[in-house]
């Protein structure tokens, strides 16, 4: 009974299950070529899900093309759902943005989810919240990658991972000079004094 669900569960229901989805059958067809299908099947399903929440590996990451990496950082910033212990910006915060997206497009004066109102002060949090997270990340990856002379990319996955406290790494972090490894440890940090 969907519908009988208030609307935040709505929300958080709608945003788990595209994150699910959606990544899951681009890892299927792109990513886990080599696999039995069974194999294919779960690792891609499996990480869909532990980018956004839990940090477990069971793929060689670097293995991975650029696009597939670059789905996996921007579910790892996205995160979980307000009032669960996964990190990044959360679900809520991403469906606010894309309503209000719907509504700019649409010419409203409103952002609206499921027919109902959303506050322009919540619109408001959302964006400075996805302000907040692409300038720690985009910034501290650049850094990362001017002192450590490495490729941006494979920073910018590292310090999605430490923003989004999801845990995964593709095997650059341990040999990191003690400035880059203080950056990521303060990323870490500021999700928790971040406003989700």
């Amino acid at each position: 009974h969907f519908k009988k669900y208030s609307m935040q569960s709505k929300v958080i229901l709608t945003v788990t299950a595209v994150l699910i989805v959606l990544p899951t059958v681009y890892y299927f067809f792109f990513e886990f070529n080599s696999y039995q299908t069974n194999e294919r099947i779960l690792s891609s399903l499996f990480q869909s899900i532990t980018a956004r929440t839990a940090g477990f590996n069971t793929a060689d990451l670097s293995l991975m093309s650029g696009a597939g990496q670059c789905i996996m950082i921007i579910m790892i910033l996205i995160g979980g759902s307000s009032g669960s212990t996964a990190g990044g910006m959360k679900t809520s915060t991403v469906a606010v943005l894309f309503a209000n997206i719907v509504s700019i497009l649409r010419r409203k004066d409103e952002a609206q989810l499921f027919n109902r109102r959303i506050d322009n002060s919540i619109v408001k949090n959302a964006a400075t919240i996805l302000v907040l997270y692409l300038t720690l990340f985009i910034s501290s990856g650049l850094v990362i990658s001017i002192i450590e002379n490495l490729p941006l990319s494979v920073c910018l996955f590292e310090t999605a991972s430490a923003i989004g406290t999801a845990g995964l790494t593709l095997g650059i972090t341990t040999n990191l000079g003690i400035v880059s490894q203080i950056i990521l440890i303060l990323l870490m940090f500021a999700t928790i004094f971040s406003l989700t």
